[in-house]
């Protein structure tokens, strides 16, 4: 097996929508530059995901060197949406946080709301730096996230992705796989390495930028909507559940926090320190 070494980098702008794959990214506190930085959240000002919404999926976000984004989706005009000056923000909601957010503009509401189908505002986090702490079961004082679901940035293996189909082929529904690795939505991608051999790190090196290794990542619907139809089936879930439930999560990956800051590129050696 070869030296371990980062094989991919994913940068998803707005949560839940589609994202792109940079040959190199910064790592600040809170993720990767421009990771989930902005947010779609619904009449009530609760957050907007593929779970309720497998569309999601569809809409295409390229982040802009100024900050700004643009986005497209099947059957709609391309938009291009600046970063809103923080003149007022607005409460959200994302899973238990209440979070303070800059509301963009009625033009990308009514983009996403036409894509969605249903009504729908984007906001934007101002200050990644005092926003959102990390649950403070997994965090130190002052670490904080994106409105990424949890952790600064999510890591998962190919090997593992390997395993995971070899497994699935073996299920009732083989017919499913082999699945991708944009099921998992990660942040960096690893070559190199056994099977399932994340489950036991505590910290690793991405070239010169050392993580902490939260707790493992715990899948959810979302695995199973295919990232460029947004259709649903039974996999990677149904077989996860049978061979890889930790306690009352059903694995694959590994949450992050980094130690300290950088530059990722592809192809950096991956130490395991811890």
């Amino acid at each position: 097996m070869s030296n371990p070494a980062l094989r991919s980098i994913h940068v998803h702008p707005l949560k839940a929508a589609r994202g792109h794959a940079p040959r190199e990214a910064v790592v600040e506190p809170w993720g990767l530059a421009g990771d989930r930085r902005w947010l779609l959240v619904d009449s009530d000002g609760r957050f907007v995901s593929q779970r309720p919404h497998p569309r999601m999926a569809l809409a295409a976000v390229e982040q802009l060197p100024d900050g700004g984004i643009r986005v497209s989706a099947p059957g709609l005009e391309p938009l291009t949406i600046a970063v809103p000056e923080p003149l007022e923000t607005v409460t959200v909601e994302i899973w238990r946080d209440q979070v303070e957010a800059v509301p963009v503009d009625a033009a990308a509401d009514a983009w996403f709301s036409a894509h969605l189908d249903t009504e729908v505002r984007l906001v934007h986090l101002d200050d990644p730096a005092k926003r959102r702490p990390i649950d403070p079961a997994y965090a130190k004082d002052g670490e904080t996230v994106s409105f990424a679901d949890g952790y600064p940035l999510l890591l998962t293996t190919l090997s593992s992705l390997d395993a995971l189909n070899s497994l699935i082929a073996q299920g009732d529904h083989a017919d499913e796989g082999p699945l991708p690795m944009n099921r998992f939505r990660p942040n960096v991608v690893v070559d190199g390495t056994p099977p399932w051999a994340e489950d036991d790190w505590s910290r690793v090196a991405i070239g010169d930028v050392t993580f902490r290794v939260a707790k493992k990542c715990g899948r959810c619907v979302v695995t199973t909507t295919d990232q460029d139809t947004a259709e649903r089936g039974k996999e990677p879930l149904r077989t996860l559940a049978r061979h890889r439930r930790f306690g009352d999560q059903l694995v694959f990956g590994q949450n992050l926090v980094p130690e300290s800051t950088g530059v990722l590129r592809v192809g950096d050696p991956v130490t395991v320190l811890d």
